[in-house]
């Protein structure tokens, strides 16, 4: 089983990792976007977070998320939108050490909701997030192709 040493703010020396962890369980590779994310969430900016769990072995898992206020009439609440953790280290409860992690340096950030939203065809992601006590939100996503 994978042994965590720390988790910790995500540094560009991380990113090839990243990169590599979202491809295993995406297939598509987004280099870009993760450099992107990076300059917005990593560092120290108040209320935003891109955490890294790292092993011996290097990265393992990544999550990232921010404090939103008022983003669709809601009092400030925290977000997570990107939760990824390497195929080898799956059912080592890293997920959880993730998600722990980023809910305390939300409630730190001043905010006691925690919200996400993910595919309906991702049975991993949502029965992951419901064992965390995570419910339906009183919010419905719509969509319309822009052709």
């Amino acid at each position: 089983m994978i042994q965590i040493k720390r988790i910790r703010s995500a540094r560009r020396s991380d990113l090839a990792r990243v990169v590599e962890i979202d491809a295993l369980i995406t297939k598509v590779r987004k280099p870009a976007y993760w450099t992107s994310l990076l300059r917005r969430y990593g560092g120290r900016q108040r209320g935003r977070f891109f955490l890294v769990a790292e092993s011996e072995e290097g990265v393992q898992g990544y999550i990232v998320g921010d404090v939103r206020d008022w983003e669709f009439g809601s009092p400030p609440c925290g977000w997570v939108f990107g939760l990824g953790v390497h195929p080898r280290a799956r059912l080592s409860g890293l997920a959880t050490e993730l998600h722990d992690e980023i809910c305390r340096r939300l409630r730190a950030s001043g905010v006691d909701k925690l919200r996400t939203v993910i595919a309906r065809d991702n049975g991993l992601m949502l029965a992951f997030f419901r064992s965390q006590g995570m419910m339906a939100a009183p919010l419905i996503t719509l969509e319309k192709d822009l052709d």
